[in-house]
């Protein structure tokens, strides 16, 4: 913010803000409500309320009629106020959503990009990003030039110093040093690009399994493995943006890589990802075409097959003896579980986990499923592009 701390204009500038979280975190409000809630008098909440609207950043609705005492009027954020746009990337496909400035998601839309070999190029990817952004929104009901911020979660890290995606040779397309820039002159609005991983930690902080918590870790089991690591309630990124690519780590059992440069390699990843998983399946039994698929048909069938059981238990202790040391470095205050196998292995997964890690770790930090609905990965980015705008936005000092 701009101006002299202190001053009137400052001062109303940081009660028009109060204001703007209170609606968002409570919905509609009187004025009586607000001046409660942040202490101002009625003149002041009156005037405050008058500004907002005048600027566009509230909106009456309704009035508190049913209530004992006369009927007030209600105000609300404005959810036309602005939009954001999120990405999931994945190899196969890119799903988009656009959300207005109050958290709903107006329109989504998913672009498969498997066997279109041009998509190997950067202009390609520059092309499917803009297009699949332009259907979410039209399905929002607006045009893109309304987006005031774009999140893009990839399954990679964006190296800070040089711009280029690591950790991410299954994604091509994806690393021109300057593709950052293209995608930003294409789209013609601010971006940022985050680990998908980091992106699922986002969301289960602000609504999910880790709410309230200031250091954890997300460990994530799908196709690939990695984890976000949250300290001090921020996200720990690492100094060239590989923190939590835990699929590289060398571990007990499993095949020593002296070239780790092919796509989704490394000690945990062979171990335990999403070929693995379907090798353990064959191994006992269970035929499927997908990891999580092996992993649900491994839950249904271990209660009265015992080989189902044991592919349950080994998978178990695979993501057990990863985890091990990694809450053996960081001494997490819980570690959240997600991602499709995560999932499809439910609290029957879990507990099994839990029962082999607390018998390789000192550190034993509560083992929690992850609660957020949908996609993790959408719906942190979609939350992380909502505080950069509203940050933005909700800036009455701002020209």
């Amino acid at each position: 913010m701009a101006g002299t701390p202190g001053t009137p204009r400052v001062l109303r500038a940081m009660n028009d803000r109060a204001a703007l979280d209170l609606l968002l975190a409570h919905g509609p409000l009187s004025r009586t409500r607000i001046g409660e809630l942040t202490g101002l008098s009625k003149p002041t909440a009156s005037q405050l309320l008058a500004r907002l609207e005048a600027a566009g950043l509230v909106v009456a609705t309704g009035t508190t009629a049913g209530r004992p005492g006369p009927s007030a009027q209600l105000y609300r954020v404005n959810p036309d106020a602005g939009y954001v746009a999120a990405l999931d990337v994945a190899p196969d496909r890119i799903t988009a959503a656009v959300a207005d400035i109050g958290g709903a998601v107006r329109g989504e839309h998913v672009l498969v990009t498997r066997g279109r070999s041009a998509a190997r190029t950067p202009a390609r990817t520059v092309a499917q990003v803009t297009s699949v952004i332009e259907t979410a929104a039209e399905r929002a009901g607006i045009d893109r030039s309304r987006l005031n911020r774009v999140v893009i979660g990839i399954p990679g890290a964006l190296d800070p110093v040089t711009g280029v995606l690591r950790y991410a040779a299954h994604l091509p397309g994806w690393h021109s040093p300057s593709l950052l820039e293209e995608l930003g002159s294409a789209l013609g609005v601010p971006l940022a690009v985050e680990n998908d991983v980091n992106l699922a930690a986002v969301a289960e902080q602000s609504a999910g399994a880790a709410a309230g918590c200031e250091d954890f870790v997300l460990f994530w089991a799908d196709e690939g493995i990695g984890a976000a690591i949250v300290l001090g309630g921020r996200l720990h990124r690492g100094a060239t943006g590989g923190a939590g690519e835990v699929g590289y780590i060398p571990l007990p059992g499993a095949p020593v890589l002296h070239n780790v440069s092919r796509a989704n390699t490394g000690g945990f990843q062979e171990l335990a990802g999403g070929e693995a998983v379907l090798k353990l399946a064959r191994q006992g039994g269970l035929t499927a075409r997908t990891p999580r698929e092996a992993v649900a048909k491994a839950v249904a069938g271990s209660p009265h097959d015992p080989d189902a059981a044991a592919v349950l238990k080994e998978l178990a202790v695979r993501f057990a003896t990863g985890l091990a040391a990694i809450v053996g470095v960081l001494d997490p205050q819980r570690v959240v579980l997600s991602g499709g196998v995560i999932t499809a292995g439910g609290e029957e997964l879990r507990a099994r986990i839990a029962e082999e890690l607390y018998q390789l770790a000192i550190p034993r930090p509560p083992l929690l499923l992850g609660t957020v609905e949908g996609s993790p990965v959408l719906a942190g980015a979609v939350q992380r592009a909502l505080t950069a705008a509203r940050d933005e936005l909700f800036d009455t000092l701002a020209p």
